[in-house]
């Protein structure tokens, strides 16, 4: 997935949000009906997205939750600002 390298950071969380909104509401509608194929392959395709998206955010900004934090010398998770402060998007 292309980005590009001027997005800022609240961009970036938007399409993050959006992405996992789209996950969700197929993954609702798939628990009614898990075989069909447009289904699996949206969630598919979103899912990448999503990753992609989450991925770039993360090489940026730091850890978007608790768990991604990946660095073994420190806890990153307290630098901020936090995804949902004001001075983040």
């Amino acid at each position: 997935m292309n980005m590009p390298v001027t997005e800022s950071r609240a961009q970036l969380l938007r399409r993050i949000q959006a992405e996992d909104f789209a996950l969700y509401e197929v993954a609702l509608y798939l628990d009614a009906y898990p075989t069909n194929k447009k289904a699996l392959a949206f969630y598919k395709e979103h899912r990448a997205a999503l990753m992609a998206l989450k991925e770039a955010y993360m090489e940026k900004y730091g850890p978007l939750t608790i768990y991604d934090n990946n660095s073994q010398d420190e806890w990153q998770w307290v630098k901020g600002p936090w995804p949902w402060e004001r001075e983040a998007n």
